[in-house]
C-alpha cells in the first residue's frame, strides 16, 4: 500500500489536493509536457531543491562514504530534472514543533535521506540526498503530522520566523507566537503572493533591544509594541542580507494588530506589481524600496490597502491570540539544592534561560552546525514528552529549545542529553558557530563553511574556560559564499567563502567581516576587512580576540572597539595572514577544511535559492495544462463526464489567468470570468490567433453556454483537443499582455 493510500483519511483535503497536483506535475515533467524552467519553480515552491552531490562523497574530517543512491533517470523529456538526489526544505513556522512532528521528521530523514536533520538559520529543517520520486510520499507524511513544505523555496513568502523565547521572555511586549502563525498561514499560497520576482522573508520580535527575530534584516519585520494598552507592531520594510546588505526602514511606527495581515497583503501586492522581474539580482523588495523611497512605497501600500476586498481572516485570529497560552507539562519547581552532575554548571550557565514564569526554564540543545541524527531526534521527542510536553522550537542559531521545563528537572534532563551526545555547553557564545551548508551540498558554495566551523568550535572549546568573558560572548558566523545564508554580516566576527588563484592553483579563502551587531534585532552590519586563506582563519580569530581583550576600554563592546581602531588598522592587523605560501612549502593551504583533495571550483553549479523568475500567469497556464492532461486520463479510463468537466475547467483556468492580468481581483465565478474574458480579451482581439482568428475562444464560449446533458466519446475527445488549442492560444495572449505590462511599468518607474 502506498503512503497516498495509507494517509488518505488523515490528510486535510486541501493539503492532499495540493500534493496530488504536485505529483501530477512531476509525472508531466517526466513525459516532457512541462518545461524544465517552469517545473523548477514548481518544485522549488514545494521545497524540493537541487544540491551539490559530489559523487556521493562527504568529507567530515576524514573521507566518509555517504549513503549511496543511484542517479535519477528522469530523462523522458528533452532535459534531465536532477542528475542526483537533492534537498528537501521543510517549513516550521515560528520554529514551533511537537514531539510527534519531530518523530515524523526523524522517520523521513532515515527513510528518504541520510538520517541527518539539519536546522537552518530560518528555523526550517532540511533533508539532503532525497530522490525527487520520493518527495510526494515525504510531503504526505509530513502533512499528516501538520507540517508543510509549500513555498519553502522559490519566489515566495519563505518561512515566517519568530523569537524562540516568545511567550516566556522576561522583556517582551507580548507573545508574538500567534501573530507569526497567523501571518505564516494567511500568506501561504495566497493569490497575492504568487507573482514575486524573488523570495520574501518575514520575522517577528517581541523585544526591541535583543536579537529575537532580527527584524532589521528582513523584507518585512514586525516588532511587538503596545500603545495606550493596545497591541500592535512597528513594521520594518526592505531589509536583507545577500551580497549587499540593506538595513530595513521603518514602514510604520505603530500598526494596530487588526491591520497586520491586510498591511502584509497590500505590501505583497505592491511588490508583485512593481518589483523587478527581469534582473534577478535586483528583484528583492529592498531594491524597490530603495528606488521608490520608503515614503512613496508606503503611499502605494496605503492606496492598495484601500481597495483590498475584505477578508474575515484579517481579524479572526485576534481573540485567540489574546487568550493564547502554552500548557506546561509539570508544575513549577525549583532546584532546591539538589546534586548536579559533572559538567552541569557550565551547561546551565550558557544553555538555560530562566523564564518569565517562576519555576520554569528554557533549555537550549546545542546542535553543532545545526545537525542531529534521526536517532537523536527520536530520543529528543521522548525527552520532550517527559520534561516539556509539546513545547519545542527551532532557533535561527541552528539549535533546538525545550520550553517550560520545571527547574527541578534540569539536572536529569542534562544527564539524558549527554547520553545521546547533545549535552554540549556554549549556546549563545563564541562556541555556537553558525554555518550554512557551503560546499557540502550547496551548488553556490565556494569554501567549506561547515568544515571550518567544526575546526573553530573544536579550538575555541579547548580555550573556553581561560577566555575573557567579553570574548566568550562574541558571535561567529560563516557563509560558504557571499550570499549570507550563514548571516555573516550580523556577526561580531563573520566570514564568507571566496577563492584566489596562485599560479595555476586555486586556494580557498574567506573574506573577514568585523563589527556586525547581533543585538538590537540585527542592529548593524559588519565591515569587510580583507580575504585570508581558509587555513589561516583560526589564527585570525585568535589574533582579533586577543587584541580586543588587550586594548578594550572598560566595558567597551566589540563593535565599538572595531569602530574605534578603524578599518585600516583592522586590516593591518591581518595583512600577514593574507599571504599564501608556495604549494611546495605548505600544500595544506591548497585544500579545504575537512577535505583532503586539492581545492577546485569545478563542481560548482547554478544556485536555485531564488528560482527562475516565473510569473503568476505561467503558473495559471501550467495549472490549465495539468487539468487538460487529467482530462485525458479520465477519457482513457472511460470517465466521460469527468473528462468533459476537466477539459472545460482547463479552459476556464486559462481564461481566468489572462483576465487576472487585467483585473487582479476577478472573482472565482465562471459567469464573471467568461463575461470579463469576452469583454477584455476576445472583443478587443487580444485573444486572437493569426491563423484561426477567434475560433478557440468561440469553442470555449460554446462549451460554457451548452454543457452536455449526455456524453459521447468523440465529442469529449474533441473538447479536450479544443481545450489544448485554447491553452496554446492563451500562452500567445499572455506574451502580448506581458509586453503591454512591461511598457506600462517602465512609465510608472521613470
Amino acid at each position: 500500500m502506498t503512503w497516498k493510500e495509507k494517509l488518505a483519511e488523515k490528510l486535510p483535503r486541501t493539503l492532499a489536493d495540493e500534493i496530488d497536483v504536485y505529483e501530477t506535475q512531476l509525472e508531466l515533467r517526466k513525459l516532457g509536457k512541462i518545461d524544465e524552467k517552469l517545473f523548477a519553480e514548481t518544485r522549488l515552491r514545494r521545497g524540493a531543491y537541487g544540491q551539490r552531490y559530489d559523487n556521493g562523497q562527504r568529507y567530515d574530517g576524514v573521507k566518509t562514504q555517504r549513503l549511496q543512491f543511484p542517479a535519477t533517470t528522469l530523462t523522458k523529456g528533452p532535459d534531465t530534472m536532477w542528475d542526483a538526489p537533492g534537498m528537501q526544505r521543510i517549513k516550521i513556522p515560528f520554529g514551533g514543533l511537537t514531539p510527534s512532528q519531530l518523530e515524523t521528521l526523524a522517520d523521513c530523514a532515515e527513510e528518504y535521506s541520510d538520517s541527518i536533520l539539519h536546522v537552518t538559520t530560518r528555523q526550517d529543517f532540511q533533508l539532503h540526498f532525497v530522490h525527487i520520486e520520493d518527495t510526494p510520499s515525504l510531503m504526505r507524511r509530513l502533512a499528516a503530522s501538520g507540517i508543510t513544505t509549500r513555498e519553502a523555496c522559490g519566489n515566495s513568502v519563505r518561512n515566517v520566523t519568530a523569537c524562540p523565547l516568545a511567550g516566556v521572555c522576561r522583556t517582551e511586549a507580548f507573545d508574538v507566537t500567534p501573530y507569526a502563525k497567523a501571518t505564516a498561514f494567511f500568506l501561504l499560497g495566497h493569490p497575492d503572493t504568487q507573482d514575486f520576482g524573488r523570495k520574501f522573508k518575514v520575522a517577528f520580535s517581541g523585544c526591541e533591544h535583543e536579537a529575537c527575530g532580527l527584524v532589521n534584516m528582513h523584507d518585512l519585520g514586525a516588532l511587538a509594541m503596545t500603545r495606550d494598552g493596545k497591541r500592535g507592531f512597528r513594521l520594518y520594510i526592505g531589509g536583507g542580507l545577500g551580497p549587499v546588505p540593506y538595513q530595513a526602514k521603518v514602514f510604520a511606527d505603530f500598526v494596530p494588530e487588526e491591520e497586520l495581515l491586510p498591511t502584509a497583503q497590500a505590501v505583497s501586492r505592491v511588490f508583485a506589481r512593481l518589483g523587478e522581474k527581469q534582473n534577478r539580482a535586483r528583484a528583492r523588495i529592498k531594491f524597490l524600496v530603495a528606488k521608490l523611497g520608503v515614503e512613496e512605497f508606503k503611499r502605494l501600500v496605503d492606496e492598495e490597502r484601500k481597495i483590498l476586498p475584505p477578508d474575515p481572516r484579517w481579524t479572526a485570529f485576534i481573540p485567540e491570540a489574546h487568550g493564547f497560552k502554552e500548557t506546561a507539562l509539570k508544575s513549577p519547581s525549583s532546584l532546591n539544592g539538589q546534586a548536579k552532575p559533572e559538567g552541569y554548571k557550565a551547561w546551565a550557565e550558557t544553555n538555560v534561560y530562566q523564564q518569565l514564569q517562576p519555576g520554569y526554564a528554557v533549555v537550549t540543545i546545542s546542535l553543532p552546525i545545526g545537525d542531529l541524527t534521526s536517532s537523536q531526534a527520536r530520543h529528543l521527542a521522548d525527552f520532550a514528552r517527559k520534561y516539556c510536553g509539546e513545547n519545542i522550537r527551532t532557533t535561527v542559531e541552528q539549535n533546538l529549545v525545550f520550553r517550560w521545563v520545571a527547574e527541578k528537572d534540569l539536572p536529569e534532563l542534562y544527564r539524558e542529553l549527554k547520553t545521546i551526545g547533545l549535552g554540549e555547553f556554549g549556546a549563545g557564545t563564541i562556541l555556537d558557530v553558525v554555518a550554512c551548508p557551503g560546499t557540502d551540498t550547496c551548488k553556490l558554495g565556494i569554501a567549506s563553511s561547515r568544515g571550518l566551523a567544526r575546526e573553530l568550535r573544536k579550538r575555541l572549546a579547548d580555550q573556553y574556560f581561560t577566555m575573557d568573558a567579553a570574548v566568550r560572548g562574541l558571535r561567529i558566523k560563516l557563509s560558504g559564499c557571499f550570499n549570507s545564508c550563514g548571516q555573516h554580516h550580523l556577526a561580531d566576527i563573520g566570514f564568507y567563502g571566496n577563492s584566489r588563484t596562485l599560479g595555476n592553483r586555486k586556494v580557498p579563502h574567506f573574506q573577514v567581516l568585523l563589527g556586525g551587531k547581533w543585538l538590537d534585532n540585527a542592529g548593524s552590519y559588519g565591515l569587510a576587512i580583507g580575504s585570508v586563506p581558509s587555513r589561516n582563519v583560526p589564527v585570525v580569530v585568535e589574533r582579533i580576540t586577543k587584541r580586543f581583550v588587550k586594548e578594550r576600554r572598560g566595558d567597551e563592546s566589540f563593535q565599538d572597539f572595531i569602530a574605534r581602531i578603524g578599518k585600516a588598522e583592522s586590516r593591518k592587523m591581518l595583512e600577514d595572514l593574507m599571504e599564501v605560501p608556495a604549494y611546495e612549502k605548505d600544500a595544506a593551504f591548497y585544500s579545504d577544511w575537512g577535505d583532503p583533495r586539492e581545492f577546485t571550483m569545478g563542481d560548482m553549479g547554478m544556485g536555485e535559492c531564488a528560482g527562475e523568475v516565473v510569473s503568476r500567469i505561467d503558473f495559471d497556464l501550467q495549472a490549465a495544462e495539468r487539468l487538460c492532461f487529467e482530462a485525458q486520463l479520465k477519457l482513457e479510463a472511460k470517465d466521460l463526464a469527468g473528462a468533459d468537466a476537466l477539459a472545460y475547467k482547463s479552459m476556464l483556468q486559462a481564461a481566468q489567468g489572462l483576465v487576472k492580468e487585467l483585473w487582479y481581483d476577478v472573482p472565482n465565478d465562471s459567469e464573471v470570468i467568461v463575461k470579463e474574458f469576452r469583454a477584455r480579451l476576445f472583443e478587443p482581439k487580444l485573444f486572437w490567433d493569426r491563423f484561426a482568428g477567434g475560433k478557440f475562444a468561440q469553442d470555449f464560449f460554446r462549451r460554457h453556454e451548452n454543457p452536455p446533458s449526455r456524453y459521447d466519446h468523440d465529442e469529449v475527445h474533441r473538447l479536450i483537443e479544443e481545450s489544448q488549442l485554447f491553452i496554446e492560444a492563451a500562452h500567445a495572449c499572455a506574451d502580448k499582455l506581458r509586453e503591454q505590462k512591461a511598457a506600462q511599468l517602465s512609465q510608472v518607474l521613470k
